[in-house]
């Protein structure tokens, strides 16, 4: 397939710069000015090209701008404790007000800036000039006057930002998985009455971090595949990227290519409102991100003073809460709150399950509210030149704030590693500083919570890692093969069956535990890929193969049981659903064994078994075995009413909806006035290709919430990168621009942009237009 974008095919070149000499068409920035080449390719892809990297900074800031400037705008306001300002006061809004404005008066982010400027203990001067690039070049589209995006345009909240407001929002990112689940917990701590009673307080968010299976941040999930030469037709190493992130907001991927020649040359996507490439590939080296299961806090059981429960007792000593009033403004007035800290870390509460009492609070310490390492260890997995320099990066550098990398090489290795940020919580300290009454908690979750009295009980040092109160890398699960790794959000343990990885922390994952259907269709996938097995040509991967496979849209879950569910359905026609009523279930029964057992736009009847799923009517009469991970359980528990029931259920949510529907007439994603069909589903029915969205009742999915965002399958051949990406949502978000729709067609009809890293690549694009950007600096 051909890439197609709405801009007419051509070449031109614009110069878009302030300050700046023009000399034979090229803008030339006077002494330390910032100027950068971008390069649009099909749909809007700028390949960005600068001498250094406060100018690639100030390339990568414009065209971000161009393109989202309201979805960076809106990052600022939150990091900067405005959202009640500017987008009302409801509960959400000023608990993350009074969470950033904490923040900011504790200079999170400015101590992140103190140091020797190795990219250990403070950002490197490369990632500073970044920054401070980014900044420029996003302000100096703001002078344009151009921005047309709705949603901020005339706004007020829409301003120049400074360095200091990116590096807010990348400390914002660390603790994503940390104290940032955990804000309305931290807002909401307050020490009981006088009477000993406790305030009444919600922490709806924190409580929902306490029942999470693991530590995953909530919304965001991957697959991976990193493929090596024992897995590839040709030998090289290839792999598949897929990310689950939302698709509206902050949160959205964006596609780039970067580089500073001979310094530093990246194509892939990275978070909007970022400077450098998170997922993507160089000219030797491909990596991907999942979403780890280890946990990025731990909780700290302080015993408290008799008759002062804001002091505590430590190593037979007492130590008072640091008490701060926090005030942030509203349309209302102003709100104050005072917040509770200790040397541990933040005071948290969550009802129910840790409570502030007389006797007893809880502070957690989340290892990321110090991690400043991250975009240098991004910057150098860039540079890295093989699997092999790559796991050196990861070892040395231990930045990864909640994800896994996944990757593979020219040379035909696959490499994966939860080489993340995880507390150092080692066997020995779980066993002597867990008290017995949270040892299920921890041995069920990952979460620790450590006798907050001794020092003994305090995270220490790995001699291996990074940064005290981590886990080094020795401790850190890693594993380096010539046919695959994968991971689709499931713990390490079965990274590759064939050498399952045991032996490490509790708070990094659980082992011989069942895994999700989908990690288990992700494997049974590249088996019998490898196998040929599963009706495509040939065996083994190929960048084409390995997109068909990725967009195959198994239903798993149907696999297994649609065909014993469709007996039971007919032989017992109606069922009780879980409010009593008696529900029909002869058209389900016809919808379902018609079914293709597949999620594509034509599926019919998927979303019956989606909805089935999702009402917990996948129950197996089989039980686990951790001798056959892959296979068990796989046997519908046709005896148990509740299967009867959720199927019940989910007719009756489907009400109005043709049971027999395509699924691509009713799961679509609105572009204007277009609504544009969309195939995949959710992972409870064990669909690879996730998608997720909520029924509207007579109407089916209206809107995708999150989901496979940005694809890429790369090949590493000797002829330099080659494949295929698409970005799901397409590259803006304002509905003005010309970017904001096409890619999420492509997505559609499962189509794809092709990998461009090659001037060869490059210049073949008849849609390819350049400009030079930049200003001479103040």
């Amino acid at each position: 397939m051909k890439p197609r974008s709405l801009i007419a095919a051509a070449t031109a070149t614009v110069l878009v710069a302030t300050g700046l000499a023009v000399t034979g068409g090229t803008a030339v920035a006077h002494g330390s000015g910032y100027s950068a080449l971008i390069q649009r390719a099909s749909y809007g892809v700028p390949h960005i090209t600068a001498r250094d990297f406060a100018s690639l900074g100030y390339g990568v800031g414009y065209a971000q701008a161009e393109d989202n400037v309201c979805l960076i705008a809106e990052s600022v306001v939150t990091v900067g404790a405005q959202r009640s300002r500017f987008f009302g006061a409801d509960t959400d809004n000023v608990a993350s007000d009074l969470f950033h404005q904490k923040a900011i008066d504790d200079r999170a982010a400015e101590r992140w800036l103190v140091g020797r400027r190795d990219g250990l203990r403070a950002p490197s001067n490369e990632v500073r000039d970044q920054m401070r690039g980014f900044a420029a070049g996003y302000n100096a589209y703001l002078r344009t006057g151009k921005v047309n995006d709705p949603a901020c345009a005339g706004r007020p909240w829409l301003r120049p930002i400074t360095e200091l407001d990116l590096w807010r929002t990348q400390w914002t990112a660390m603790v994503r998985a940390g104290s940032a689940a955990l804000a309305d917990g931290i807002v909401a701590a307050a020490p009981p009455r006088a009477d000993g009673t406790s305030a009444p307080v919600s922490a709806p968010q924190a409580a929902a971090v306490v029942a999470a299976r693991d530590g995953a941040p909530a919304g965001v999930g991957s697959n991976a595949y990193g493929l090596g030469r024992a897995a590839t037709t040709s030998g090289a190493g290839m792999l598949l990227a897929n990310p689950h992130f939302p698709w509206d907001g902050a949160d959205r991927f964006y596609r780039m290519r970067l580089k500073v020649p001979g310094r530093y040359d990246v194509e892939g996507a990275a978070l909007i409102g970022d400077p450098l490439i998170e997922i993507g590939h160089n000219g030797k080296v491909a990596w991907s991100h999942t979403v780890s299961t280890a946990r990025r806090f731990v909780w700290h059981r302080l015993t408290l003073v008799p008759g002062d429960p804001t002091s505590y007792r430590y190593d037979g000593r007492t130590r008072k809460m640091t008490a701060r009033t926090v005030t942030v403004r509203t349309p209302d007035g102003p709100v104050s709150r005072t917040l509770y800290d200790t040397h541990l870390g933040p005071v948290v509460v969550v009802p129910g399950r840790f409570d502030w009492t007389t006797d007893t609070a809880y502070a957690i310490t989340d290892v990321n509210a110090t991690n400043n390492r991250a975009l240098d260890g991004w910057l150098a997995m860039g540079r890295a030149r093989s699997v092999g320099e790559l796991r050196s990066v990861l070892d040395r550098r231990q930045f990864l704030p909640w994800v896994n990398v996944i990757a593979a090489d020219r040379h035909g290795r696959a490499l994966y590693a939860d080489h993340s940020v995880v507390p150092r919580v080692t066997d020995a300290l779980a066993a002597a500083c867990i008290p017995a009454s949270f040892q299920s908690l921890y041995a069920t979750s990952g979460q620790a919570v450590l006798d907050g009295s001794r020092s003994s009980c305090e995270l220490g040092r790995d001699r291996d890692a990074a940064v005290p109160g981590i886990l080094g890398p020795a401790n850190l699960p890693t594993l380096v093969r010539d046919d695959y790794v994968t991971n689709s959000n499931d713990s390490y343990w079965l990274a590759n069956p064939a050498r399952p990885l045991v032996g490490y922390p509790r708070i990094i994952g659980d082992e011989r535990t069942a895994r999700s259907l989908r990690t288990r269709l992700g494997v049974h996938q590249v088996r019998q890929r490898l196998a040929g097995t599963d009706g495509l040509p040939g065996r083994g991967f190929t960048a084409g193969r390995l997109w068909d496979v990725t967009l195959g849209n198994r239903a798993y879950g149907g696999e297994l049981v649609r065909d014993d569910l469709v007996r039971l359905c007919e032989a017992q026609p109606t069922a009780t659903a879980s409010d009593g009523t008696t529900v029909e279930l002869t058209a389900a029964c016809v919808a379902l064994r018609r079914w293709d057992l597949r999620v594509d736009l034509g599926s019919r009847g998927s979303h019956l078994f989606t909805e089935f799923a999702r009402a917990g009517g996948l129950r197996f009469a089989d039980p686990f075995d951790p001798a056959a991970p892959l296979t068990t359980p796989n046997r519908l528990a046709v005896d148990d009413p509740r299967v009867r029931t959720a199927l019940a259920d989910a007719v009756q949510l489907l009400g109005g909806i043709p049971l027999d529907a395509r699924l691509g007439d009713i799961q679509t994603e609105p572009r204007g006035a277009e609504r544009i069909p969309i195939h995949g589903g959710w992972p409870e029915a064990g669909v690879f290709n996730m998608i997720i969205n909520q029924v509207q009742p007579g109407v089916g999915y209206p809107k995708v919430r999150h989901g496979t965002s940005y694809l890429m399958a790369v090949e590493l051949g000797r002829d330099g990168p080659s494949g295929r990406q698409l970005l799901t949502y397409s590259q803006s978000a304002n509905p003005n621009s010309q970017w904001y729709a096409d890619q999420t067609r492509l997505y559609s009809a499962k189509g794809w942009d092709t990998i461009k890293f090659t001037q060869k690549q490059l210049r073949a694009d008849p849609n390819l237009v350049t400009y030079r950007v930049g200003e001479r600096r103040r």
